[in-house]
């Protein structure tokens, strides 16, 4: 096996066996898919544990994150309207969070590395704009909202379908965000450790020779996903989603 193939079976999704099957549908079983069960099964048992142990470290560690979540980013982006929403936002922060710290563990896959998983996540959000808006404003209103207030009529014709792509981009840079930034990590990784090999495969000495600072060089990186990448993802993915659903919500802002 060569080193694009070693590359490729980690940034890639592969299935594992068998089928899964729904009201006849049968569904592959993916390593994707089973990172993203893997990430609820952990929201869950952290759920279960807070739930057993009021007041512990954890309790206090996840409300501070849905304190900040909630007045530093909902509640600014979105006023008022922002605590019927909160529940939302804060599935959507933990869940990629969930999934990209699952994605970090050796042997494991990054779920949000997919371009699949990020744009299905993106879908929810371009839904959750719509939604929020029309039931805060009314279907009419919000509609008539979507074009900018004192365009003159000729130009409201050229302008509903430009400002309708322009919900279609934001939701498309969401899932390339993520997915790009998720995916990059693990390729540097990667490259870093393949140099062992291509210089190896030259001379076995510079390969050995090269191989300490292949691998200093590959736990930085994988630190600083870990400690920055990881988190930070999953904050702007959730930031920008309130930042569009408030304009949606808040069309005079």
């Amino acid at each position: 096996m060569d080193f694009k193939e070693v590359l490729e079976h980690h940034i890639l999704d592969h299935r594992i066996s068998g089928l899964l099957s729904f009201g006849g549908i049968d569904l592959p079983l993916t390593k994707h898919l089973l990172a993203m069960w893997a990430g609820c099964a952990v929201l869950l048992l952290l759920a279960a544990i807070m739930r057993s142990s009021k007041g512990g470290k954890l309790n206090l560690l996840m409300e501070a994150i849905a304190l900040y979540l909630r007045d530093e980013v909902v509640m600014k982006a979105l006023g008022p309207h922002g605590k019927k929403y909160l529940h939302y936002f804060l599935t959507l922060f933990f869940f990629i969070l969930a999934l990209n710290l699952v994605g970090m563990v050796p042997g494991s896959a990054t779920a949000t590395g997919n371009i699949a998983v990020t744009a299905a996540l993106s879908l929810c959000t371009f839904g959750f704009i719509q939604i929020s808006g029309i039931r805060e404003q009314g279907f009419t209103r919000y509609v008539k909202s979507i074009v900018p207030s004192g365009l003159p009529g000729w130009l409201i014709p050229i302008m509903f379908p430009i400002e309708l792509l322009g919900f279609v981009t934001k939701t498309f840079a969401l899932s390339i965000r993520l997915f790009m930034n998720m995916i990059a990590g693990h390729i540097v990784i990667l490259a870093f450790l393949g140099l062992i090999f291509i210089f190896g495969a030259i001379n076995p000495w510079v390969g050995l020779s090269t191989a300490p600072l292949s691998v200093a060089m590959s736990l930085f990186i994988y630190f600083l996903e870990l400690v920055i990448v990881v988190p930070l993802q999953a904050f702007i993915f959730t930031f920008l989603t309130a930042l569009f659903v408030g304009g949606a919500v808040h069309p005079e802002h």
